[in-house]
């Protein structure tokens, strides 16, 4: 990987990352296209990167992320779901991963359905994070496996 496809990827995940649409897909294909997709290192570059997006949330939510422990246990509800399918089906999930037509796909499909769904529910039913309970939590995580 040269100079120009890092800052093509770094470009990619800058303008994706908080846009509710996949950076890691769309430097998935990215790389394809550049030809490095298979270089270990694009694949450690890829996750690297995205810690400066991870950081940057962190420092412009620190008070917020402070408040409260019951918003952790929340997360850490939301987060079962995705680890447990995860580790459950860990090697095709990389196996789908490592196809970038499977990721385009999905990203479009992806697409479609978050238009559809902001159509049908454009009234959210929770407005704060507090009022979020743990049933919802569960349900966030199950709804991020797909």
């Amino acid at each position: 990987m040269n100079y120009f496809q890092t800052i093509i990827l770094a470009i990619i995940e800058g303008l994706t990352e908080f846009l509710p649409v996949s950076s890691t897909g769309h430097m998935i294909i990215a790389s394809s296209v550049m030809g490095i997709a298979s270089d270990p290192f694009v694949k450690l570059f890829t996750i690297a990167i995205q810690l400066g997006a991870i950081l940057a949330v962190v420092v412009l939510y620190f008070k917020r992320f402070f408040k409260t422990l019951d918003f952790y246990l929340k997360l850490l509800v939301a987060f079962l779901p995705a680890a447990f399918f995860g580790l459950l089906f860990s090697h095709q999930i990389d196996d789908l991963l490592e196809s970038p037509l499977t990721v385009g796909i999905m990203l479009f499909v992806g697409g479609i359905i978050l238009l559809f769904v902001d159509k049908w529910f454009n009234k959210p039913v929770v407005h704060k994070e507090e009022n979020v309970n743990y049933l919802t939590a569960l349900k966030i995580g199950f709804f991020q496996c797909i």
